[in-house]
């Protein structure tokens, strides 16, 4: 039987290393799990994960997936544009606030835009941005007298705080947290007839984006797992109750919530009309670590051999990519094919070489590859102008694709 390395290298045989793949037959099994834990309700596609247009249309053609989640508005814009009103420009929530006043009044004069992006804010400040930027394309004479509102999005605070803001449980994100902070803010939304309200979104990253599994400590996993449930029950007494507040001062088109590791909690709660999903797409190796679920890698990049220091040792060319978050060894790419590399402890993964140690190292020859895993999926996107589709189901390399950076698009 042919091995998943030697499919891997037959289909790029004509590649000149280093270069980057996704395993298309993964990453349609991995979008197939992910539904499959969604209880029903649609994914939300997280653009940060992804990065690559074509990408992002093939998992939103598929069923159980509707809307992008989009890490910055510029990059909204350009989704909004370059598919209007495709799958993946016809529903764009922008995660994460902006204070972009460029991006903001192109948006305010943008009518299809309008119809297609929505703004996330979690504070009066957010909304007095939107408020000027509709106001200057007002003046500017950019803005059609017809132009729809700017639509918002209430971002909820969803850490687990046992005994008070001083013991915090989560990320640092939104101000909001309790119902009558988030109906407050619904109301300062509606006071601005330039603005609408459109949704909701409690990204529960303590539960989602942290796995229960961590290697080598099960005790402290155990620990894990019961904080993490009981901050599920917690959150989702709360954001139920947020969703009935807010409903009661505007209609809501849609709350969101969830993320790769909580689709099949989050997914249960009746509040919630739609998950946010990406990393489980490509399952980078910081989502090895999960009690309950599997996935299978699907994004890789292919180093090449150029050295043979010693017995035991290769050295690959490239390979210092490591991965935002704090700094640890979890944020370094894995050695994947062959098994059985590990990294030098001096000089870990380099900027321009990378030695590689263990008993595989002298299987290999120079020229030959080694095939890595990034830590977080998106980011390695940001490494490589193009993405190599190939099938490890048939062998065949189908086609190349631009990532954003390939596009001439750098975000963040």
């Amino acid at each position: 039987m042919t091995s998943l390395r030697e499919k891997y290298e037959a289909a790029t045989r004509e590649l000149q290393a280093p270069f980057a793949v996704v395993d298309l037959a993964a990453f349609r099994a991995n979008a197939a799990a992910l539904t499959r834990r969604a209880h029903g309700r649609p994914i939300r596609v997280a653009s940060k994960s992804v990065r690559c247009r074509e990408l992002l249309r093939t998992v939103l053609e598929m069923p159980g997936y509707e809307g992008v989640m989009a890490f910055t508005l510029p990059e909204a814009l350009w989704l909004a544009q370059g598919d209007p009103g495709g799958p993946v420009g016809r529903d764009i929530l922008v995660a994460y606030p902006t204070t972009d006043t460029d991006a903001l009044e192109r948006l305010a004069a943008d009518p299809a835009a309008l119809g297609a992006v929505t703004l996330m804010v979690d504070g009066t400040e957010h909304l007095d941005l939107v408020s000027r930027a509709v106001a200057a394309a007002d003046r500017a004479g950019a803005r059609p007298s017809d132009a729809p509102p700017v639509r918002v999005c209430l971002d909820i605070d969803t850490s687990w705080q046992p005994l008070g803001p001083r013991v915090r449980v989560g990320s640092l994100r939104s101000p909001v947290r309790t119902p009558a902070q988030a109906a407050a803010l619904a109301r300062a939304v509606l006071r601005r007839p330039e603005l609408r309200l459109d949704g909701i979104m409690a990204y529960e990253a303590q539960i989602a984006g942290v796995g229960d599994a961590p290697p080598g400590r099960p005790l402290f996993g155990r620990v894990l797992r019961a904080v993490q449930h009981r901050s599920a029950v917690e959150l989702a007494k709360r954001r139920a109750a947020i969703v009935r507040a807010v409903r009661e001062v505007a209609p809501l088109r849609f709350v969101n919530g969830g993320g790769t590791g909580s689709l099949h909690t989050t997914g249960r709660e009746k509040a919630v009309t739609e998950l946010g999903a990406g990393s489980g797409l490509y399952h980078p190796h910081l989502f090895d670590y999960y009690s309950s679920f599997q996935g299978r890698p699907a994004a890789l990049f292919a180093l090449p051999v150029v050295r043979r220091p010693a017995r035991g040792a290769v050295t690959a060319l490239g390979g210092g990519y490591p991965a935002s978050g704090p700094a640890d060894p979890l944020r370094l790419p894995v050695p994947h094919l062959p098994a059985g590399l590990s990294y030098s402890a001096n000089e870990g993964a380099g900027e321009v070489q990378t030695p590689l140690l263990g008993a595989a190292a002298d299987t290999l020859e120079i020229g030959d590859l080694v095939w890595m895993r990034h830590t977080k999926a998106g980011e390695l996107c940001e490494r490589f102008d193009t993405l190599h589709l190939i099938d490890s189901d048939t062998g065949a390399y189908v086609r190349a694709v631009p990532t954003y950076r390939g596009e001439g698009r750098a975000f963040l």
